[in-house]
């Protein structure tokens, strides 16, 4: 019986070590991406963004994309643009409170060619929107392929990112949102065409749940300085 006991006490111990080596590990690669976002002061974008919803019947458009530590971020355009915020700012303030999640890695996948380490953040307090947050990190150039927010407010959010000519500060060229329509928050003007025209009932009523918005950015512009009075309505 005490032999048992030392094993388990032996076992224990040993998962408890596996599990703060885990954090730790996670934690570095949150960083390392962190630290990437962080060279970027602020940028400008141009982005072409095209809707693939069961219910919705839009155009591709041209917007303009300003951001600005910490958390400024506007969408200029001349019509009606749905870009989850999910993907640009949100992301940057995910990470920027990570004191506020418990991470650990889950495992590893293979995206294309890049053996991505996954790691899972989940809150400590059950007031955040955020239910669980998991990226799938490119642990040599430090950015995040793909990621996967559950929240409380808009569902599972997943969005897959491409990189190009802005991968040293972790801006991606592409990117891909996968959201649950149903409880995905639309623009006001959106939900008012829906509602009028009666696409919403006719569609969903297919069983089809789930959209794509797909955003080409190009034209970056880094660090030029963005003056406070852009994000001012």
């Amino acid at each position: 019986m005490r032999l048992y006991k030392c094993i388990l006490i032996y076992c224990i111990t040993l998962l408890s070590i596996a599990q703060i080596d885990g954090q730790s590990n996670a934690n570095a690669y949150l960083k390392a991406v962190y630290g990437n976002l962080q060279k970027v002061n602020d940028y400008a974008v141009q982005a072409n963004i095209k809707v693939d919803m069961p219910f919705i019947r839009m155009l591709p458009i041209h917007v303009k994309i300003f951001f600005k530590q910490k958390d400024k971020f506007k969408v200029e355009s001349k019509g009606i643009a749905i870009v989850p915020r999910q993907g640009f700012d949100q992301l940057s303030k995910i990470l920027a409170n990570n004191n506020s999640f418990t991470s650990i890695i889950q495992g590893e996948e293979k995206i294309n060619t890049i053996q991505a380490i996954i790691v899972n953040m989940i809150p400590l307090s059950d007031t955040s929107d955020i239910i669980l947050a998991k990226f799938w990190i490119d642990p040599i150039q430090s950015v995040i392929l793909k990621s996967q927010l559950t929240t409380k407010s808009n569902g599972t959010i997943g969005t897959e990112y491409i990189y190009g000519s802005q991968v040293e500060y972790g801006l991606p060229d592409k990117m891909i949102f996968s959201v649950d329509v149903k409880k995905f928050k639309m623009p006001i003007s959106v939900t008012a065409n829906m509602n009028k025209s009666g696409n919403k009932k006719e569609e969903t009523g297919k069983g089809n749940k789930k959209g794509k918005i797909y955003i080409v950015l190009t034209n970056y512009q880094i660090n030029k300085g963005i003056s406070d009075s852009v994000f001012k309505k």
